[in-house]
């Protein structure tokens, strides 16, 4: 009796010496610790290769440092800009398709103007018709805005560089405003402090090479109509514009001198027509007088490019001769039924044939990542184990013996087995000349034969 209390007191003894102590874990800690790291690894790589499968169908979901990636600005002249395709109805066989042609810009001299629709009050901008240079390496082209607040308007003159790779004709059609020079080359004054007053911006012509550009600039009021307008040139080759503004003080000056008129007092205005056809880098202006019924002619007037000289020419508009430099484009009717059914038609097999196309490389794409993805795990998975063998090694090594001998015997085996696996890669590499050699004969056989 008395030995069996005492069994059990020791017994408790140890249980309170030893009870709260944390047991050591099953295995060895550091494998377990890299096979952790290794399944993780692999599950980025799986997260990757997900990732890379919706990326492909973006559902507009994205980290923070995604979208600043994609909202970065960008340069606008590079953009590819699809030409947006009208979709025909699936009950209409003919949609009539408008033709166009190239026609000159300032024909008759003088003659461009700004139209606005309608809907440029409710829209509040809108970009008039452009002019194309001589040779086709250059669109101008004014905006005009509406501001409500005190009913008038104000211009801009954007410039848009061609695509040279282009026929002229789809140069003019391809033609984008998200291509523009990102700043105006010539700007109205952008106050809106007078109610209904209008400033607009309208190219006249280019010059004979391209380098000089005529623009009216009007000013006026929509209850009062125009006040002023003034003749200005902007160079290319310097991007200077030259207000002609000395041509108007030469009038008032003539007219003053000579018939003791006071233009001052009289409404009347200039409009330049273009390019001197004798020098071209003269410009044609025609001044008129409004006597509330037949304006009275001023006078054929030029002036140089740069406002510098200004001089009479004529009473009679048919002495003048004016160049007419820049294109258009102008509708030429429709395009017959015939074409448009056939390029319908041959539409639709190209569209067919690249959506086939499309879904054999996507299919092709989504085995090549796949592929890709298992390659790596694969590759993954053998460096892993390459790793497990190595440090199993090490410390069987390292239980048998110490110090330098460990270090030396580890090196040996190492050199064992990479001679084995260099006469492995031998054997392989011999195996699969043999099989290349008999697929080959095995061509020039038949060939024989044939």
């Amino acid at each position: 009796m008395i030995y069996a209390l005492l069994g059990i007191a020791a017994a408790f003894c140890a249980f309170i010496q030893w009870g709260d102590e944390i047991p050591m874990p099953h295995g060895d800690v550091n494998k377990k610790e890299a096979k952790y790291i290794h399944n993780v690894n692999k599950q980025e790589e799986k997260e990757k290769y997900e990732k890379a499968k919706l990326e492909k169908n973006p559902s507009g979901y994205m980290t923070v440092e995604e979208y600043e990636i994609l909202s970065a600005p960008k340069d606008r002249m590079t953009m590819d800009i699809e030409v947006p395709k009208i979709p025909t109805p699936a009950d209409m066989i003919y949609v009539p398709q408008p033709a166009y042609k190239i026609v000159r810009y300032n024909n008759p001299p003088g003659s461009p103007e700004i139209s606005l629709t309608r809907t440029f009050y409710q829209r509040r901008q809108q970009n008039a018709q452009g002019i194309v240079s001589p040779d086709f390496t250059k669109l101008v082209y004014p905006s005009v805005y509406y501001y409500p607040n005190s009913a008038s308007t104000a211009c801009d003159l954007f410039l848009i560089n061609l695509e040279e790779a282009k026929s002229n004709m789809d140069r003019i059609l391809t033609a984008n405003v998200v291509h523009r020079m990102s700043e105006p080359i010539l700007s109205t004054t952008k106050d809106n402090d007078n109610y209904f007053t209008f400033r607009t911006l309208t190219p006249v012509d280019f010059s004979a090479d391209g380098t000089k550009l005529l623009i009216k600039e009007k000013i006026g009021n929509t209850k009062d109509g125009i006040w002023k307008t003034t003749p200005i040139v902007y160079d290319f080759s310097t991007n200077v514009s030259y207000e002609l503004i000395e041509v108007r003080d030469a009038i008032i000056y003539y007219w003053k001198t000579n018939k003791n008129l006071n233009l001052d007092d009289k409404r009347w205005d200039v409009y330049p027509l273009g390019f001197d056809a004798n020098n071209p880098d003269w410009i044609i202006v025609n001044a008129l007088a409004y006597t509330g019924e037949t304006p009275v002619n001023l006078g054929i007037w030029k002036v140089n490019s740069k406002g510098e000289q200004s001089r009479l020419v004529t009473f009679k508009n048919s002495d003048v001769q004016v160049l007419m430099n820049g294109y258009k484009l102008e509708k030429d009717g429709v395009v017959p039924p015939t074409i448009t059914e056939n390029e319908e038609k041959q539409l639709k097999r190209i569209e067919k044939e690249q959506a086939k196309n499309k879904k054999k490389q996507e299919k092709a794409d989504d085995k090549e990542l796949e592929k890709a993805y298992k390659m790596k795990i694969k590759q993954m998975n053998s460096e892993f184990r390459e790793q497990q063998k190595d440090y199993n090694l090490r410390q069987r090594i390292n239980g048998s013996t110490s110090g330098n001998e460990a270090v030396e015997k580890y090196k040996e085996i190492k050199a064992k087995q990479e001679a084995k696996e260099q006469i492995k890669l031998e054997k392989q590499k011999q195996r699969e000349l043999k099989k290349l050699e008999k697929q080959q004969q095995k061509v020039q056989s038949k060939s024989e034969k044939k």
